[in-house]
């Protein structure tokens, strides 16, 4: 308690000056609506902040076409340069920016700094969103300013779902809404959303809910023998993924009030999963249930804009085997495992204007999150019965940050972007055991290694400093130049610090990664801290929807980047002398501190080839990335760096129809963690067809992916672990990548009313 008072002391210190936040005015953030009959031009959406420029913003029709052919959320991103997914669950992928992924980059939902609770992290946040629900998508990468970046190193995502809708003044009640389906074929996807809006000048109420469901996808051809699935499974085709089911179902509520340039709304979010495999894990969501409450305030006043926002995170994760993965282990039932997560946050944020030239913002964080990571005894054998146990404990993970930021247009050439941010990050937790107190004749070390971790005080303070400096030249209206330095931390999460077991079986179930092998935590580990350069050019035509083309090349230096080591303990079986220099196999690790160099660079472009009346508009767009990384102090390879990827496009545009034609290129993938004996991939080439007509109230979606239904294997997708004996670290074939999906034909309706 004195520890925890006395960050909470350095951070009312350290924000004394800074009470609040970066935001818009609140009448940019409402949605007024006209109801039909009513003639009216109205300008209005999220200011998007001056500097630096956002990687990507995705909005609007384009948002539209992209929830037509994916459920994934985080599927939305795939346009914006240097971005990419790592695969896991249908519903569940992970965003990778320049090479950083998961708890590297900071995701904000509606402003909510969610937190995964998942020894997997099968409920990353942006699968608490559903994909009908997101309203407009921001993307900052490498250079992220200190007030929309905290307790990363990557970058961040913004993601605003649809804003609250009101009436005009006087024009009476408005009702408004829409509905909408989807089916495709590979997997038999389908599904449905359907949202409704009440409301009047001042108030404002709005429902929204989603589903989604599919079976296992199929790759593009047999990437494995045809056969059982498991010992205690049934059949399943060469070409069939096994576990790429999912199943999910998202309800919203919003409540809003508007007076003059005030609005406060109150939103609660709910979501099920039933149930959603994981080709890359050895375990299986058999559950997941959240709820989110959300209290934001948003105004404008004589000094500047005001933004406070209060919520409530509670999320109940189950796992276990699913229907393609072995299910019985002797008189054992599967492997129930349990998390219990729940997060409370404040953020209080402003933006003052004191003179034309200069922009401040300042701003107050605290996020407080706890977590119980338990594994309910299964039959009566040694490694799994009598008790329960406990992966983590009472884990705890606070987090206070002030920030203080300054935008300067010191010329019409010129301006500038400076930033400090100050992070206290507090974690505990309580003591530990496994399933049962004893060694288990040396098949496991339960009571060795619990009576080891528990004697060893677990409380970690760290001092976090991030810095973003960045200049903007402009020479004229047909050019720009960017270039920044950031100095960005980012603490360990729960797991890397906490978990302890060096069982084989406990290992292999604690993997954020999807690469197959096992890990343990690392009470020693200390924060990374990133320095990246980046530099960025910008030429493009003097008329709107003109030439484009941006390069920006960037390196990261990054110290104590979390990677890993073979691990090394009394568990032989684990950790012993074979491990240190098994190839050809999956192998057991223990978190650690190295350093690491990323350097890469993304290009984009976009070329107009015909603008006609009657003929409509063509034109070409296409974006390169390139980022090659490395571990400085073992001249590894890290672990899943996307080769170099080439996307083009040809677009046509007329009236209300818009049709694509896309071409994708991935190099192989042979610079890889060795360490982790990560698998490669070869290079592959796909073809994707897209076509969609807006008439006034309906927009229809269709479209083919991977048109010559080409089979190949995802560089980011790790290790295929969705079939067989799970359980056993080697007792499913290594070697296999976790393949894309072949061709599937997807159509989708939306109807605004």
């Amino acid at each position: 308690m004195k520890a925890s008072r006395t960050l909470a002391r350095r951070a009312a210190v350290a924000t004394s000056c800074i009470i609040a936040s970066v935001t818009s005015a609140a009448a940019s953030a409402q949605r007024v609506v006209t109801p039909p009959g009513i003639e009216q031009v109205i300008v209005s959406g999220t200011r998007i902040e001056a500097m630096p420029s956002p990687a990507g913003v995705v909005t609007g029709a384009r948002l539209d076409a992209l929830r037509a052919s994916s459920s994934d959320t985080a599927s939305l991103l795939r346009d914006v340069p240097g971005l990419g997914l790592r695969a896991a669950g249908g519903v569940s992928s992970l965003p990778v920016i320049h090479g950083f992924a998961d708890d590297r980059l900071r995701t904000l939902v509606d402003g909510v700094d969610l937190v995964s609770s998942c020894a997997n992290h099968m409920n990353p946040p942006l699968s608490y969103l559903p994909a009908p629900a997101v309203g407009s998508v921001r993307v900052f990468a490498g250079i992220t300013p200190v007030s929309v970046g905290g307790d990363s190193i990557g970058g961040t995502i913004v993601l605003d779902s649809i804003a609250p809708e009101f009436a005009q003044p006087g024009a009476g009640v408005l009702f408004s809404g829409e509905t909408g389906g989807f089916y495709r074929s590979n997997g038999d996807a389908h599904g449905g959303h359907v949202s409704a809006a009440l409301a009047n000048d001042s108030l404002s109420l709005r429902y929204s809910g989603s589903m989604t469901q599919a079976d296992n996808y199929e790759a593009g051809g047999d990437f494995k023998p045809a056969g059982r699935a498991a010992a205690d499974r049934g059949f399943i085709a060469g070409d069939e993924v096994g576990s790429s089911y999912y199943e999910t179902t998202d309800q919203a509520f919003v409540l809003a009030w508007r007076h003059g340039n005030h609005l406060l709304d109150f939103t609660y979010r709910y979501q099920f999963i039933p149930e959603q495999g994981f080709p890359n894990q050895r375990m299986d969501m058999t559950s997941n249930k959240s709820d989110l409450f959300k209290l934001r305030y948003q105004g404008s006043h004589a000094w500047g804009t005001l933004e406070s926002r209060l919520y409530h995170e509670h999320t109940r994760h189950g796992m276990n085997f699913g229907d393609d993965k072995q299910f019985f282990y002797g008189d054992a039932p599967g492997m129930p495992m349990e998390t219990d997560g729940r997060t409370l946050g404040w953020v209080v944020k402003a933006e003052l204007t004191p003179s034309t030239r200069d922009i401040l913002r300042v701003g107050f964080e605290l996020q407080r999150y706890r977590l119980d990571d338990y594994w309910p005894a299964s039959g009566t054998g040694i490694m799994m019965s009598p008790g329960t146990f406990q992966n983590i404990n009472d884990g705890e993970r606070d987090r206070y940050d002030g920030f203080v930021e300054w935008e300067a247009a010191w010329a019409p050439r010129w301006s500038t972007l400076l930033g400090l941010r100050y992070g206290a990050v507090r974690m505990d937790t309580g003591d530990v055991h496994g399933y049962s107190d004893n060694d288990g004749m040396r098949m496991h070390f339960y009571r060795t290694e619990s009576t080891a971790f528990n004697a060893r005080e677990h409380e970690r303070n760290d001092d976090n400093v991030d810095v973003t400096a960045l200049a903007r030249f402009t020479p004229d209206p047909t050019q720009s130049y960017e270039v920044g330095y950031a100095r960005k931390n980012r603490s360990p999460n729960l797991y890397e610090r906490y978990t302890w077991s060096t069982s084989a079986m406990s290992m292999i179930m604690v993997n954020t990664l999807g690469d197959g092998n096992g890990y343990v935590g690392n009470l020693d580990l200390e924060p990374e801290t990133a320095h990246t350069l980046s530099f960025s050019a910008d030429w493009h035509a003097a008329v709107e929807n003109g030439w484009r083309l941006r390069v920006t090349p960037y390196v990261s230096f990054v110290e104590d980047y979390i990677d890993a080591r073979r691990c090394r303990s009394l568990n032989m079986a684990s950790c012993g002398a074979a491990n240190q220099t098994a190839t050809g196999s999956f192998v057991f690790l223990q978190y650690a501190n190295e350093d690491a160099r990323l350097v890469g660079v993304d290009v984009a472009g976009s070329l107009p080839l015909l603008a006609n009346a009657r003929l409509g508009d063509l034109r070409l767009d296409g974006q390169l990335g390139y980022v090659d990384g490395e571990n400085t102090d073992t001249d590894d390879g890290l672990y899943n760096i996307m080769p170099l990827e080439l996307r083009l496009t040809l677009a046509h545009r007329l009236g209300g129809w818009h049709g694509a034609f896309e071409g994708e290129l991935v190099d192989a993938k042979d610079d890889v963690s060795t360490v982790r004996n990560e698998i490669e991939t070869a290079g592959y080439g796909l073809l994707h067809l897209r076509a969609g007509y807006d008439w006034k109230r309906l927009r229809v979606d269709a479209g083919v992916e991977n048109l010559l239904d080409k089979r190949y294997a995802l560089p980011l997708g790790g290790a295929y672990l969705g079939q067989g004996r799970t359980m056993a670290a080697n007792g499913v074939p290594y070697g296999i990548a976790v393949p894309g999906m072949g061709r599937s034909i997807y159509t989708g309706i939306t109807l605004r009313f």
